[in-house]
């Protein structure tokens, strides 16, 4: 069985042939590291400027080395508004004037800052990019209009009341554990931020021990470690320096006081809750939206592709065993699916359903049920060979994309420090037998199970 390519943090260079496509990897002395994808056949490259940072690392506390609550998704905000050389407006216009895509989006565990441009336009795209990151002013009045406009993307996500389930699930499962906050803070953190905290927060938190850059697509990756060490050493913040040499920084996967064979479904943090629980918030609606589940696997877990195997078969597509069992035979939702998220050291898994009210308890027991029976009975040949095919396909016109080729490569960074191509990842998929299948659908299910209802529960039977 093939292995995953290694990144190991004291390699400073790598360059495999994937058959296709030519990743190749840069560690510079300064801790920045620089990955590419090179993609034949395309006229347009993905480039991220990855941030080990998120909204896990702030402090609840207004400690001047991590910033407030809701820093990292201010700084997303505030890096588009403006350096000692461009303002928002030509940051815009700079994408804009050749078609571009930028964004950014904040996650637990970093913040990404990316862009889509033709080839003849990535260095362009990469250059502005550098200065939003490096070189940003964080304007008061800038952060002043910040802060109303991420109030107002808070009560969109409000008005949502899937989006409410799923932050309150977190919340529930992962309790007082960093990973249980939400990213983008709420409205008295929000509130409460100061800029100067979030100054503080990019100050301590940004350099180039934390800076990943991975680009896929039409990309000369010896062009674009130039470009960015010029970047570097043409920023006035002296933090930014080349010259200063640091060990770049990655989160560990395994903690030390864990033992490696450890069993559980993941090995939890003390913070993580550990007793069944019901959570309500009652809003008006016309239906309930529910999520059961409990604590999941972590980043790196092996079991990780039995979980996925797993997970296509329960609730993976239209003819998972929940869409069926809860719409197609019963009529009971118009959508009903199931999930994992990893991070590196706690993990969940849920089943959603939005329902009306007085169908909501029996949702639950139908998702229960359904789990159940993988973990006693397992799967069927043809529910295994119609997931592989799922995963097969589903992962194959996926990295058609030079975006998700970007992201693969900044997450393998930032993440388990590994990368798996897609070969080498099917070939994982293979190899799980119906035991692993059935293995991990009972370690969830002996797990204690979380309810989550967001709606006009008092009309249902949940308690």
């Amino acid at each position: 069985m093939r292995e995953p390519i290694q990144f190991p943090l004291d390699q400073s260079a790598l360059d495999v042939d994937l058959g296709g496509t030519r990743v190749r990897r840069t560690v510079h002395p300064s801790g920045l590291r620089v990955l590419t994808e090179y993609m034949p056949g395309v006229r347009s490259a993905s480039v991220g400027f990855w941030v080990g940072v998120g909204s896990r690392d702030e402090q609840a506390e207004n400690d001047a080395a991590r910033g407030s609550l809701g820093s990292t998704h201010f700084l997303e905000h505030l890096l588009f508004k403006g350096t000692p050389t461009r303002d928002a407006y030509s940051i815009a216009t700079s994408f804009d004037r050749v078609g571009a895509e930028s964004n950014a989006l904040t996650a637990k565990e970093y913040t990404c800052y990316h862009a889509k441009a033709r080839d003849v336009d990535l260095e362009g795209a990469v250059e502005v990019l550098a200065d939003m990151v490096t070189n940003s002013v964080l304007d008061a009045g800038e952060f002043e209009n910040e802060r109303e406009v991420i109030l107002e993307e808070l009560a969109m996500a409000a008005d949502d009341l899937a989006d409410v389930a799923s932050e309150r699930f977190f919340e529930e499962v992962l309790g007082d554990h960093p990973l249980g906050r939400p990213i983008g803070g709420n409205t008295e953190t929000i509130r409460a931020a100061r800029r100067d905290d979030v100054n503080e927060h990019y100050a301590h938190r940004y350099d180039p021990s934390t800076l990943v850059v991975t680009a896929a697509g039409a990309v000369d990756h010896d062009r674009l470690v130039e470009l960015v060490l010029r970047a570097l050493e043409g920023s006035a913040d002296p933090r930014w320096s080349t010259e200063v040499s640091r060990t770049p920084v990655r989160r560990s996967t395994v903690p030390d006081d864990v033992p490696a064979a450890s069993t559980t479904a993941q090995e939890a943090p003390e913070a993580v809750n550990a007793a069944p629980r019901v959570a309500v918030t009652e809003k008006p609606s016309e239906q309930v939206n529910v999520i059961v589940g409990t604590t999941g696997l972590r980043a790196g877990d092996p079991r990780r592709f039995a979980m996925g195997l797993m997970n296509s078969v329960l609730g993976g597509g239209m003819s998972s065993r929940l869409f069926q069992e809860i719409r197609e035979k019963r009529g009971l939702a118009y959508t009903a699916y199931s999930f994992g998220a990893s991070y590196s050291d706690a993990g969940l898994f849920g089943m959603y359903a939005g329902t009306a009210p007085q169908k909501a308890a029996e949702v639950v027991d139908l998702a229960r049920t359904e789990l159940a029976k993988i973990a006693d009975d397992g799967i069927t040949s043809e529910e295994r060979e119609r997931a592989l095919g799922q995963i097969a396909g589903s992962s194959a016109l996926a990295l058609e994309d030079s975006d998700t080729r970007m992201g693969r490569l900044g997450r393998a960074e930032l993440g388990t420090g590994e990368l798996y191509d897609l070969d080498t990842s099917l070939e994982r998929f293979h190899a799980v037998t119906d035991t692993d299948v059935r293995e991990v659908a009972a370690l969830l299910q002996r797990q204690p199970s979380t309810i989550v209802a967001v709606g006009e529960v008092s009309r249902s039977t949940l308690r």
